[in-house]
């Protein structure tokens, strides 16, 4: 298959060019944007040493000309503004990426269609109350701008599948979190300030919970879906078990052999307490079945964490 990725060089697009390179072609694009240490997608580029196009999702005409050259049989879209507090501070960055980029992506596909999976997120849950969180919930009180933003997604997406036809398969995406991480996320946040020696600002102490999901089983739902014959499905993906952050920083503290120091602070203003995954529809029809515990996926993301920042114990 001719596979193209939208943000190829982040967290998620990395892993998963890493995977499919193996058995397909690949071609991807990103516009390194500088919302964390551009070096570290540098890095990732380097790595997976396969063709990439430097440019923003919103150049329509770039798009549509790469899709005109190659005969993409599955399109993945993963750039966005990423992040919860961000989007308190810069609106604009989302608006521009997650609402602007997501409409020139659907363009480019109104005149070369093909198969599109899209990457949603555990975020368009916003307050709700009911758990495990189900893709038959409704999700019309999103309680952050990014997660607004992807909701909006969805619905844009289906309309263009219903006026062109066009097969699309959303993915909202819970925590996910291993090697090659995100700088901003919990997990690499707390484990730069535990090998400084610096406060972790833990907000609501043992109150939040996260379902994280190790980027392995995430790749492998990704793959599954590039796979399933469909014309417009939504699904969560999530290792369906939610984890107290109190207890990612007890593991963390356990690889790195050191106490944190923590600052406990109140809950801050757009944040939900918990995710957590009702997967039951993504293991019937993508046979998803996460299997790596909060442990063990720590533990890979440590070591390269180490490794990466040549951090000797």
């Amino acid at each position: 298959m001719n596979i193209f990725i939208t943000g190829i060089a982040g967290f998620i697009g990395y892993h998963l060019a890493k995977k499919l390179s193996l058995n397909h072609n690949v071609i991807g694009l990103d516009n390194f944007n500088d919302y964390y240490d551009v070096s570290l997608k540098r890095q990732r580029a380097k790595d997976l040493n396969l063709e990439i196009i430097e440019k923003d999702i919103q150049d329509t005409a770039s798009l549509k000309d790469i899709l005109k050259k190659n005969k993409i049989d599955c399109f993945i879209h993963l750039a966005a503004q990423a992040g919860v507090r961000h989007s308190l501070s810069h609106p604009d960055d989302y608006v521009n990426s997650n609402l602007l980029g997501f409409v020139s992506v659907l363009k480019a596909l109104k005149e070369y269609p093909t198969k599109f999976v899209f990457a949603s997120s555990s975020s368009v849950y916003g307050d709700n109350k009911k758990t495990p969180f189900s893709e038959t919930d409704e999700t019309n009180s999103p309680v952050n701008l990014y997660g607004a933003t992807k909701k909006s997604n969805e619905v844009l997406a289906y309309s263009y599948h219903s006026l062109y036809k066009i097969p699309m398969i959303g993915l909202r995406f819970f925590t996910v979190y291993g090697p090659f991480g995100r700088p901003d996320m919990a997990y690499f946040l707390f484990s730069n300030k535990i090998t400084q020696n610096k406060p972790i600002d833990l907000f609501g102490y043992d109150k939040m919970q996260r379902d994280f999901t190790y980027i392995d089983d995430i790749i492998n739902g990704i793959i599954s879906s590039i796979h399933l014959n469909t014309t417009f499905e939504i699904f969560n993906l999530g290792n369906n078990k939610p984890e107290k952050t109190t207890d990612l920083i007890k593991i963390l503290e356990k690889e790195f052999n050191k106490e944190a120091i923590i600052n406990q602070m109140p809950v801050p203003q757009g944040e939900i307490l918990t995710t957590y995954a009702d997967i039951d529809k993504s293991k019937k029809l993508l046979k998803f079945d996460p299997k790596t515990s909060l442990k063990d996926g720590i533990k890979e993301f440590t070591n390269w964490y180490k490794d990466y920042f040549n951090i000797q114990q």
